[in-house]
C-alpha cells in the first residue's frame, strides 16, 4: 500500500491551510437518508494491491475497509478467493454515487460478484455494516481520489 501519510503530506501543502481536513486519502466518508459515517481505508489503486485486496486478514476494525480506485469507470468482477472474512461490497460510480451494494460476500467463495457497468470505485467494509447503518444505493461517498470537479459529494 502507498504511504497515506506522504500523499496526506503532499494534498496538505497542495491546499495550504484551507485544506478540508476531513477529506483525507485514509478517510472514506459516506452519506445517505440514513445518515452519515466515516471509514478509516486502505487504497488499492495499481494492479497488485487491487489483486491482493483484503486477502489473508483474520479481522478487520469495525469501521476500516478498503478502496480500489479504477482510472475510469468500467465493468468490475470482484470474488473472495483467500478472503477471511465476510464483506459488502459497495460497488461506486464516477460521481461518488453507490450504484449497487453486494452484502455479506462469504469467505474463500470464488463465485463472481458482478458490480456493474460504470463502476469506478468500490468500497469493502466488514459484512453486514451496510445493512446495520442502513447504507443503500444512492449514498454518496467524499474521497479525494474521486474527481471533484464532478463529485456528487466534493471535498471543498
Amino acid at each position: 500500500m502507498k504511504l497515506l501519510i506522504v500523499s496526506l503530506g503532499l494534498a496538505l501543502a497542495a491546499g495550504g491551510a484551507s485544506a478540508d481536513p476531513s477529506c483525507r486519502p485514509d478517510v472514506v466518508e459516506i452519506r445517505g437518508d440514513w445518515g452519515q459515517a466515516a471509514f478509516t481505508v486502505e487504497v488499492a489503486d495499481d494492479p497488485q494491491e487491487k489483486m491482493i485486496g483484503l486477502m489473508n486478514r483474520p479481522v478487520m476494525p469495525r469501521f476500516a475497509g478498503m478502496l480500489f480506485v479504477y482510472d475510469h469507470p468500467q465493468g468490475v468482477v470482484f470474488w473472495m478467493k483467500n478472503t477471511l472474512i465476510p464483506l459488502d461490497m459497495l460497488f461506486v460510480d464516477s460521481a461518488g454515487t453507490v450504484e449497487t451494494i453486494h452484502p455479506n460476500a462469504i469467505p474463500h467463495d470464488e463465485t463472481p460478484i458482478p458490480g456493474g457497468a460504470d463502476i469506478q470505485f468500490v468500497l469493502e467494509i466488514n459484512g453486514g455494516l451496510a445493512a446495520a447503518l442502513g447504507i443503500t444505493p444512492g449514498s454518496q461517498l467524499r474521497h479525494p481520489s474521486i474527481p471533484q470537479d464532478t463529485a456528487a459529494w466534493s471535498c471543498g
